[in-house]
């Protein structure tokens, strides 16, 4: 093969990488750790992710649960952040929501769950007029893994961009192969 045969397809192929891959980093969502996952209120929550990157840093924010903000700072392990809050002593039970923005623009979630403690009480007394029916989940599924959370017109583009730059270089690389040997 040429090298000029040989550049252009690497060339071609190093675009079409980059152009689909992209920086990595941007709008990523990671996965937050929280430890204990259950807890009453009252108690120490802590929470960790690697999605900070070494040495990096962030914000928590715990105000679904009404804790408001906390830092997170370089934990014991390389790649770790950590962070700590207290749950509120008046805390509902149920599922919250915690998150975490990075300094590095990357962002994390996790869940933490609240038992016991305060109670609603109910200002008439209810009285259920018909049983209670199951109701079904609803939504895209969060799993931090994606392809369930919909389409990114971004890496729809950019794919078709690709897929475009391929066709268009494999059909030119064919139709000269195709035309015999050429001088240098």
């Amino acid at each position: 093969m040429r090298p000029a045969q040989l550049l252009t397809g690497t060339a071609l192929t190093a675009a079409a990488t980059l152009l689909y891959a992209g920086p990595s980093y941007a709008g990523e969502t990671g996965v937050l750790e929280v430890y204990p996952a259950s807890v009453a209120p009252g108690a120490n929550v802590t929470v960790n992710t690697t999605a900070c990157g070494v040495e990096g840093g962030g914000t928590g924010d715990a105000k679904s649960l009404g804790a408001g903000d906390f830092d997170l700072s370089p934990g014991t392990y390389k790649e770790v952040v950590i962070g700590e809050f207290t749950v509120p002593a008046g805390t509902l039970p149920g599922t919250y929501g915690i998150a975490v923005a990075c300094d590095n623009g990357k962002t994390a979630n996790g869940d933490l769950t609240v038992t016991g403690g305060a109670t609603p009480s109910p200002t008439h007394p209810v009285q259920p007029t018909h049983p209670v029916q199951p109701t079904h989940p609803t939504g895209h599924v969060k799993t931090g893994v994606g392809g369930s959370v919909g389409p990114d017109t971004f890496q729809i583009a950019a794919g078709v961009a690709v897929l475009a730059a391929t066709a268009v270089g494999g059909t030119w690389h064919l139709r000269r192969r195709a035309s015999g040997p050429q001088d240098s």
